[in-house]
């Protein structure tokens, strides 16, 4: 471990974004009309508020960590869209206005629904592009989608990648980055044939996603939540994260009221290991503005996809609502130590928790509060709640015994605020989320 206080300020400027061309008939505006279970839920509850400095992005907090040696954190967006799919901006201008906005690694996902074949594509070109994209995805916005990011990527600069957006109006949403190939429902209708297609080498006869990573979106929102987690061991290294912040909304409690469990509860006690993301599922024109939109911090070796790739697959990565924020942090227990996204080895005992969060001087006189959630049948219990001012490290011993359940998660929220979507009454994660680590698991030895 370091106890570097040191910091390189990103001194960027952030310029007002550069406008796509707006559908005059959106693809959202198509599938309202038809009712159909694919339109995208509105925003909704109110903005950030007490974690948010209005409408101006930070430059925020220094990149390099106090607990951690040989990584830099990067600012990221990892699910967005355009007129492609469901979107109102010209794709041509997506990456653009991430960087504008001070991204560091920005992601295009399209909505793959039915449109995933020639035929599809030869159909698309002759229809009104605003009645074509119902469809999602097509080879040729493929292929397009890929020469934007070519484009735009720059290693050591800017990461831009693409993706799509697995998309059921039943199961739910799956991101998936860094294939060469994609999948619609046609093809992977259920999430056997999705896990299936994702295990698969892309050059067997069938095709397949095998080069790639995926994650949940906003889980919960439609009704069958990916079969409720179901678990398949054979690609459980390559799902590597759950959306827990998505737009404005924290999605810890998503559908509690209604008589869900909590989506992070049912993602994790079926064994999937997931790291937490933050995203702004951008459907406008401004892709990474304004503040208050989810976005993720990624602590990587080396600023190029494949560093990217790495720190998303090691789960070296934690969700905020907040720009400019930097959140590393550390477990250790019987005197092994590991990072957020890792795992320690035992049967239980204190388990020191180390934090290292920082956004700007504004912060500096704020009071969070640092929540350890653990495994509970229907919401995450809260064992500890440790109070704490931005920009110190933070330490603190929580006793946990693998036997009450093998994650945990720490939660950072600002107690003068209130999530828009509570859980059970006096449930202390019922304050405002401010960030969220990704997940540790116990392995009992």
């Amino acid at each position: 471990m370091c106890d570097d206080h040191t910091h390189d300020h990103d001194h960027r400027t952030h310029p007002a974004p550069t406008p796509g061309l707006r559908a005059e008939l959106t693809r959202r505006g198509i599938l309202s009309a038809a009712g159909s279970g694919l339109l995208m839920a509105s925003l909704g509850g109110p903005a950030l508020g007490a974690v948010s400095t209005g409408a101006t992005l930070a430059t925020g907090a220094s990149r390099t960590s106090r607990l951690t040696r040989g990584t830099t954190l990067l600012h990221a967006d990892l699910h967005n869209h355009s007129l492609i799919s469901d979107g109102d901006g010209d794709p041509a201008a997506a990456f653009g206005s991430m960087r504008a906005a001070g991204l560091d690694v920005a992601a295009l996902t399209d909505h793959s629904t039915i449109s995933g074949n020639d035929l599809a594509d030869a159909i698309a070109a002759g229809l009104p592009p605003e009645v074509a994209k119902v469809g999602g995805l097509t080879p040729t916005a493929w292929r397009r989608t890929k020469a934007l990011a070519d484009a735009a990527d720059e290693a050591g600069a800017f990461t831009a990648l693409r993706g799509f957006e697995w998309s059921s109006p039943l199961l739910g949403h799956v991101n998936v980055w860094f294939t060469e190939d994609y999948v619609d429902l046609l093809e992977a209708p259920t999430m056997l044939t999705l896990w299936g297609w994702l295990q698969r080498s892309p050059s067997s006869w069938l095709g397949g996603g095998g080069d790639g990573i995926a994650g949940f979106n906003h889980p919960g929102r439609e009704p069958l939540r990916f079969a409720e987690f179901i678990m398949d061991r054979r690609v459980r290294e390559q799902v590597v994260s759950m959306e827990i912040f998505n737009r404005g909304r924290d999605f810890l409690f998503h559908n509690w009221s209604k008589g869900a469990s909590s989506p992070l509860v049912a993602c994790l006690n079926k064994g999937w290991r997931t790291g937490l993301l933050g995203v702004t599922d951008e459907h406008g024109t401004d892709w990474g503005f304004p503040e208050g939109k989810g976005r993720t911090g990624l602590w990587v070796t080396r600023h190029d996809r494949a560093g990217v790739r790495e720190a998303m697959q090691a789960r070296r990565f934690f969700a905020t609502r907040t720009s400019g924020l930097r959140l590393d942090a550390t477990a250790t227990l019987d005197g092994s130590t590991a990072r957020m996204g890792g795992g320690l080895l035992g049967r239980g005992g204190d388990v020191r928790i180390d934090l290292d969060l920082e956004r700007d001087a504004e912060w500096r006189d704020k009071t969070l509060h640092a929540q350890v959630l653990r495994p509970g049948p229907r919401v995450p219990e809260v064992v500890h709640v440790e109070p704490f001012r931005p920009g110190r490290r933070v330490s603190f011993t929580v006793p946990m015994d693998v036997e009450d359940g093998r994650w945990f998660v720490v939660r950072v929220s600002d107690p003068t605020g209130v999530n828009a979507s509570p859980g059970p009454a006096g449930h202390p994660c019922n304050d405002l989320g401010v960030a969220y680590t990704s997940p540790w698991w116990i392995t009992p030895v």
